[in-house]
């Protein structure tokens, strides 16, 4: 690691920490508040990827990768209402998303990083989140996948009801995720604002 990577280490951190934390609030009836600043930590990938190159930006996951698995442990051992604020299976699932999501990322915005300015960061993460979500949710709630920890009790995101309220029947966790996604997809397209004033200053400083 460099001093030069250090802003990147630090703000892809902050994004995991903070997500870790506001993942325990509500903000509506599908959704939390870390769902709005955990898609962050695609933004500093890219930021990273496109000034530093593929290799800095596979540091920086790494580190959040870290973090990330620190939150958990600690999350772990933190009892709520209803047992431990991160279950296994839930802390399982987070870090399976993230670091595949993450450096699916690296790699596509790798591939097209020759093209136009705003294809790279918007297709990889577009992609990447996609991925992410998939993931995350399947594996922390599906029924199919209750093998990973047995004794995690998920029968409350099995609960069929209308997708979002009002769509077709389906289990409460698909409700969960799609939303999510969407939120996602909705600052995949918000970040590209954020990303080419970022790499424009930092490229100019390099």
């Amino acid at each position: 690691m460099t001093r030069t990577y250090l802003p990147g280490i630090l703000a892809m951190a902050i994004i995991v920490v903070a997500s870790n934390i506001l993942v325990q609030f509500l903000y509506g009836d599908w959704l939390t508040w870390g769902a709005f600043t955990y898609p962050l930590a695609f933004l500093v990938t890219d930021v990273m990827n496109r000034v530093y190159g593929a290799s800095a930006a596979r540091r920086v996951v790494l580190v959040g990768f870290v973090v990330g698995l620190i939150c958990s442990l600690i999350g772990t051992q933190i009892m709520g209402e209803f047992g431990p604020l991160v279950t296994l299976r839930i802390a399982v699932a987070s870090g399976i998303a993230f670091l595949v999501a993450q450096l699916l990322d690296v790699a596509i915005f790798a591939a097209l990083r020759g093209g136009t300015w705003w294809r790279a960061p918007l297709a990889s993460t577009l992609i990447g989140s996609t991925v992410d979500t998939a993931l995350f949710f399947s594996i922390a709630f599906s029924g199919s996948l209750s093998f990973i920890h047995p004794a995690t009790d998920v029968s409350w995101a099995a609960e069929t009801l209308p997708l979002l309220g009002s769509g077709p029947i389906a289990p409460l966790w698909v409700s969960l995720a799609v939303a999510d996604w969407a939120v996602k997809l909705s600052l995949a397209l918000i970040a590209l604002i954020p990303f080419r004033m970022i790499t424009a200053r930092l490229t100019r400083a390099t």
